[in-house]
């Protein structure tokens, strides 16, 4: 447990607690780790959980698959983040979503009743655990509203040029990579593989952009593009 305090101090939720106070805080919160293997489920559809979860490594996606098999990635789990918070909630119900291992992971389990109920040493930290829970929270719904603006555009077009804008204003460079392969990026989009592939040769042959794989190079677009 102790290889994982690094990725936990970068955590939000563990933000301004140090690295002694955060190994005392895991037997505290009565923390626990589970592995997965590369494509190995998680959680699925309709189980409930009763823990908040942490990436301690690897990678995971929250996926929706539909009853004719089509496949819809919601999101992208990394490192040092949160998630299933909206499940641990009395009478949240279950989960909604298959969360898998896009390569082989490890996740944190901690004891929700112990993060919100004060423990018997009042551990200095445990407040500030409190808060930075509730700015993690108000962070992932920031996402959620992101997402939602991929979305709530019109074409295929619209949609790569707006979460490839933001990628690029997220890691300050024009020159970035993505977490996705073709064929995840599409389903994050909502949109069809052979249709997205066409409109990223067609920007490329517009001079808006380079890509290889899943590195993205974004350009000035010619003057006179409209």
């Amino acid at each position: 447990m102790e290889k994982y305090v690094p990725v936990l101090k970068r955590a939000k939720l563990f933000s301004d607690i140090g690295d002694d106070e955060i190994l005392s805080m895991l037997d505290c919160l009565n923390a626990t780790i589970r592995q997965y293997g590369k494509g190995e489920y998680a959680f699925r559809q309709g189980e409930f959980i009763h823990d908040l979860l942490i990436l301690g490594s690897g990678r995971l996606h929250i996926q929706k698959e539909d009853y004719w098999g089509n496949l819809n990635i919601l999101n992208e789990i990394r490192p040092g983040e949160m998630f299933g918070e909206a499940y641990i909630v009395p009478n949240s119900g279950t989960l909604m979503n298959d969360v898998i291992a896009a390569e082989e992971s490890a996740v944190l389990f901690f004891d929700m009743e112990r993060i919100l109920t004060v423990c018997p040493s009042a551990c200095p930290f445990h407040t500030r655990l409190v808060k930075n829970m509730f700015y993690t929270i108000s962070d992932k719904n920031k996402s959620l509203v992101q997402k939602l603006s991929y979305m709530s555009q019109r074409s295929t077009r619209e949609k790569l040029l707006s979460y490839l804008s933001d990628e690029a204003k997220r890691q300050n460079s024009s020159s970035f990579s993505i977490p996705f392969n073709r064929q995840q990026l599409a389903d994050f989009l909502s949109v069809d593989r052979s249709a997205m592939s066409n409109e990223l040769c067609k920007l490329r042959n517009e001079g808006m952009l380079d890509f290889h794989k899943n590195e993205f190079t974004l350009r000035e677009p010619p003057q006179g593009h409209h």
